[in-house]
Order: structure tokens, then sequence, then C-alpha cells
């Protein structure tokens, strides 16, 4: 795929899916000036509703305006990580478009950057989130100076509450704090944001490369 192309048609979307909570987050932009999204409590309904729930949400739009999809990949409840991967790869290799797969985390760390990016454009995001038999998931992300995406200076990890602490305490540099704890979906916004930027810089990643993080297997060994 080349990276002549900067910009979407208009008449083309990007579609983003978030289902690594009990809720479920979906949003669609062309981005020029056609955006919406929206957040659902679904609980356990998740997996018997989210087909419905995408075909109501897609209208006016149809399939076939998709130029991609971008979903959330965890660290999340394993339940509603899988079944958002799988309709996003099902829909990607489907319709023949691209499947971005984001980190919940770094979805959560984007939605906390000013979007002038300013004075603190350079200071890193800590992004904590609680995980099973009492360990947290923990990653640090920076925007880039062109504000073309996050880098990547801890990666998506799960630890020991200790051993996290003891990351942030020797940390060289100033970085903001995030706890992860309620309302995830409504960062599907993100997810759709941060995706858009790696296809704008010529991402095109095949369907089959999404795939979930889960960092704990979800039966304690």
């Amino acid at each position: 795929m080349t990276t002549e192309s900067k910009h979407l048609q208009p008449t083309k979307y990007g579609l983003a899916l978030h289902t690594t909570t009990r809720e479920l987050g979906l949003a669609i932009s062309n981005f020029a000036g056609d955006t919406r999204s929206d957040v659902w409590y679904l609980e356990r309904e998740l997996s018997s509703h989210l087909h419905q729930y995408l075909i109501e949400f897609l209208q006016p739009q149809t399939w076939a305006d998709l130029a991609f999809i971008a979903v959330a990949k965890g660290p999340g409840g394993f339940t509603g990580t899988r079944i958002g991967v799988v309709t996003a790869r099902t829909l990607g290799q489907q319709l023949g478009i691209p499947v971005f797969a984001i980190s919940t985390l770094a979805a959560v760390a984007w939605s906390h950057i000013s979007p002038s990016l300013s004075d603190k454009e350079n200071q890193a995001i800590a992004v904590q989130m609680a995980a099973q038999r009492g360990q947290v998931f923990g990653a640090i992300y920076q925007s880039t100076p062109d504000g073309s995406g996050l880098s990547i200076l801890l990666p998506d990890t799960v630890m020991t509450p200790e051993v996290w602490h003891e990351k942030l305490a020797s940390w060289n540099g100033s970085y903001q704090l995030i706890e992860a704890e309620f309302g995830l979906a409504a960062t599907v916004t993100s997810v759709l944001q941060l995706a858009y930027l790696d296809w704008q810089q010529g991402q095109c990643p095949n369907w089959s490369e999404a795939l979930p993080f889960y960092g704990q297997h979800p039966v304690q060994m």
C-alpha cells in the first residue's frame, strides 16, 4: 500500500468498535465533518445484540462506505474483547478492508492529550488498569512531536502493583498518571482517531493481524 493518499474520500468512513468492558462503544467518521459515536450498556447481552446495534448505528452509511475498521484489542474483559476483535476481523475479511487493533490503554492515553499539544506535548502519560488476581495493567505513552500518534515508552504489561509503582518511581521524566476505571467505551472515538492516524501514514494491516491482548490467561493456572 502506498502513502500517496493522506485523507479519506468524503464518501468513505472509518468505523470503530469498543467492547472490552460491559459497554459497547461505536464510532464512525469520514474525518471531514461527519462524525458520530454512541455508547450502550449491554453487559451479558453484547454477543447477542452487537450485530443489530452495528446495523442500526451504521445507517445511513452502508458497509460499502467503510474504508477501514478499528477495534479496541484490550486489555479488558476476556469475552467482550474476544467478541469485538472477532467481529472486526470478520468485517475486515468480508469487506476486504484494513483492520486496526488499538490498545485500550493507548486509547485512554490519547483521550487525555490536549488537541493543542501546547506546553505538555512531551509529557508522558502513564495509564493503569486493574487486572485479575490483584495485578495491574500498566503502560506509558507519549504524543509524537508532530501529533501524528503515540510513541510507546512502556508497552502494555501486566504486573504486580508493587512492580508498577517501582517503574513509576524510577521513571526519568514527568508524567501524568491516568487510572482507567469507568467509561472506557467512550474512548472508542480515540480508537478511531488513532487508527486514522496510522492509516494516514500508509499502514494497511490485514484483518488476520488484528489480535486481542488479554495479558492474562482468563483461568487461574
